[in-house]
């Protein structure tokens, strides 16, 4: 890297108190960076910021372009930036909608799992000068609730508040085999017929801490 330049960086996550911790973090490492909420917003940002490297969410809620869109985005338009994922989620599959996956050449970071500031700048600084492939966390631990992709793809759905009735429409099933499939996911997260609890309430939960690896 030139001596002298500084490396510029645009942050995306649309969880506040996650946007500012990492931005504050790189910028004291010396990185100029800038800090986004949505997608929409980082694709307005690269032409004024112009960054090296993107650090981006997958996941920005029901409705919206998510972080494969932008990811997409920059390999069509600006495919000489450098691209880290930074994300809760150990499966990149509970974070995308159906369809949707990532593209190449990329550092896949879990949230829970950087222990220090120091891993994030390695992999923004490894992130301009390696294009190699995707870099995703393919083993799991026994901490770990482990689901098919199946089960994935469902639980995401869930968590976006389809009913099963919409899972079905969605997926192009009857609504009795996907409410099977649906009770097969909640009995692999070890949710059963607890009648003072809702599985699908704890099994978002389980979702949102990052809990879950499709196998």
């Amino acid at each position: 890297m030139v001596q002298g330049f500084q490396v510029r960086v645009l942050v995306v996550d649309n969880d506040p108190f996650t946007l500012t911790l990492v931005t504050e973090a790189l910028a004291a490492a010396n990185f100029a960076v800038s800090g986004v909420p949505t997608v929409p917003d980082a694709i307005s940002t690269l032409e004024s910021f112009s960054p090296n490297v993107l650090v981006t969410d997958l996941n920005f809620g029901h409705g919206v372009p998510t972080g494969a869109d932008l990811l997409t985005h920059l390999d069509e338009h600006h495919p000489w930036i450098g691209k880290v994922v930074l994300t809760s989620h150990l499966s990149p599959l509970l974070a995308l909608p159906i369809g949707h996956q990532l593209t190449d050449g990329l550092t896949y970071l879990i949230k829970s799992q950087v222990s220090s500031i120091s891993e994030l700048v390695t992999a923004v600084k490894d992130s301009i000068t390696t294009h190699s492939p995707s870099t995703v966390p393919q083993k799991h631990t026994g901490e770990q609730l482990c689901i098919s992709k199946a089960q994935g793809e469902i639980l995401f759905l869930i968590a976006e508040g389809y009913t099963n009735a919409a899972i079905a429409k969605k997926r192009g099933a009857s609504v009795r085999s996907t409410e099977a499939l649906v009770q097969r996911t909640f009995t692999a997260l070890g949710l059963g017929n607890d009648p003072d609890f809702n599985p699908r309430t704890k099994a978002v939960r389980a979702w949102q801490q990052g809990k879950i690896f499709v196998k």
